[in-house]
């Protein structure tokens, strides 16, 4: 068969890419490892309960209020939707000096800040107006319409102009970091660790090393779209996609790994699957990260050495604990769906095991756990280094779960007697299920220090997509990387 795009990894960023040049006309064939869809963002099922994998967080992805998120818009130009359930407040913040509920809506958001520091509330209004005036600028400019190349400088100049102009009084802000415009406008020292936090959960790192482009557009969508639970969980979200990528004559190919991507002369033309299989093509992007693609997808003569040594470089977010269970649910009415528990404030939130991300599905949706009983997916940063499948993995598995099962306590105090499935998973589960480089989060990138790689590569005809690309880290960002891929190859 003649193809025109061969994708490497069905995750967010692959599925979005393959679904937009699917309707661009392009013959597109995604070829997955997994026996499942979707990379970091797959769900699986046990004993009843649908459990979410990785991202459990979305915003503007009903058809209700006006979305900017990159993913909304996909879904809309290959004709897929999504049912989803709105909820506010979001859930909880959990410090050791108290519970903070988390809103949408920035006015109660801030509110609810008021009660602990009123001194620290009139400051966050003011770091919100800077992050709010960014999101107001940058969203006149559709993710749908950008693209990875020099032909984006005529297509802003001829039909967004007046909004370019706009961006260029933001460009200090939307070059620098969250912790800038937080050391201008806030002191109240509460107010910064709820930022911190903020961000953590965002990018992996704390305000200083995050961009504000990305918390403008978080605050932004919060309060402008709402937050919202996709019925089905993320398999929901990698359904339509996949429905629009078939819809429009592209192929998805499960359980096929590929070993190499084969290049000659410089150029991509095609890949080598495990099984021996040879696919040509001229176009080959990978949804691999920027370490799988250089070290295992590539041979080592493929690049040039100085660009595979200082891409191999980069620093890379811890990998994670995962705690997956299915619990009874009686007696636990009026629960809220997201917990954030920091357990020791003189330790660092990004200190693994001190900083744990609580997901209760069920709550909004009843589908994914049988009647009677709720599914959860708790996690927290765990380095790679030092698991190892030895005698000793039972036991450290066991015990470095411990500190997600004290988070839960703080939501749950009877959680361990309420346990009906438990499903651990380590680093070492997270880098084999994924294909993840040391199982980890993606790319930490700091601002300031340095910008996430475009989709291009020195190699003709390949590209790349995902987290480990512009703009970064999240689903948002991740489907952004899809849209740049598909329409610079357009």
């Amino acid at each position: 068969m003649s193809i025109d795009v061969i994708i490497i990894g069905s995750g967010i960023g692959g599925l979005t890419a393959g679904a937009l040049l699917a309707k661009y006309g392009k013959k597109v064939v995604i070829f997955e490892s997994h026996t499942i869809a979707g990379g970091a963002a797959h769900s699986f099922s046990r004993q009843g309960f649908k459990f979410d994998s990785g991202p459990s967080f979305y915003c503007g992805l009903g058809n209700d209020k006006p979305s900017l998120n990159p993913l909304k818009q996909v879904l809309d130009l290959v004709e897929e939707s999504l049912e989803v359930v709105p909820y506010d407040p979001l859930g909880h913040y959990h410090f050791p000096d108290g519970k903070f509920p988390v809103f949408s809506d920035l006015h109660q958001y801030r509110q609810a800040v008021a009660k602990i520091t009123p001194k620290g509330a009139k400051e966050l209004e003011q770091f919100e107006s800077k992050m709010l005036a960014l999101y107001l600028c940058l969203k006149e400019i559709p993710t749908i319409e950008l693209r990875s190349d020099w032909q984006l400088i005529p297509k802003l100049i001829t039909r967004y102009f007046p909004s370019l102009v706009k961006t260029l009084f933001q460009l200090e802000t939307i070059n620098g970091s969250v912790g800038n415009v937080m050391d201008k406008t806030i002191k109240d020292p509460w107010v910064r660790r709820l930022i911190n936090l903020e961000c953590f959960l965002l990018s992996g790192l704390k305000a200083h090393g995050t961009v504000a482009p990305e918390v403008a557009f978080m605050l932004g969508e919060r309060t402008r779209a709402g937050v919202e639970y996709p019925l089905g969980g993320s398999e929901a979200i990698v359904n339509a996609l996949v429905r629009g990528l078939k819809k429009w004559g592209g192929e998805l190919y499960l359980n096929s790994h590929v070993e190499k991507i084969l290049v000659k002369s410089g150029k991509a033309t095609g890949i080598k699957l495990k099984k021996g299989d040879i696919v040509e093509a001229s176009i080959v992007i990978s949804n691999a990260t920027l370490w799988d693609t250089y070290n295992h997808l590539l041979s080592v003569k493929d690049l040039p050495n100085n660009y595979r040594q200082e891409a191999l470089q980069t620093p890379a977010v811890e990998s994670f604990m995962h705690l997956h269970l299915g619990i009874k649910a009686e007696g636990l009415e009026g629960l809220t769906g997201h917990h954030v528990v920091v357990h020791d404030s003189n330790k660092d939130i990004t200190e693994p095991g001190n900083t744990c991300m609580i997901s209760i599905p069920s709550v909004w949706d009843k589908s994914v756990a049988p009647e009677g009983y709720y599914g959860i997916h708790a996690y927290t940063l765990e380095p790679y280094q030092g698991w190892e499948k030895n005698e000793e993995y039972q036991r450290k598995k066991k015990e470095r779960s411990q500190p997600l099962y004290r988070a839960l306590e703080k939501v749950i105090p009877d959680i361990r007697q309420r346990v009906v499935l438990e499903l651990i998973g380590t680093p070492l589960t997270h880098s084999r299920f994924l294909r993840r480089y040391q199982g980890t989060y993606g790319p930490a990138i700091a601002a300031g220090q340095a910008i996430f790689p475009s989709c291009h590569t020195p190699i003709k005809g390949l590209y790349r997509v995902g987290d480990s690309t512009l703009p970064g880290i999240g689903v948002p960002a991740v489907a952004a990387s899809g849209i740049l891929c598909a329409n610079t190859l357009i």
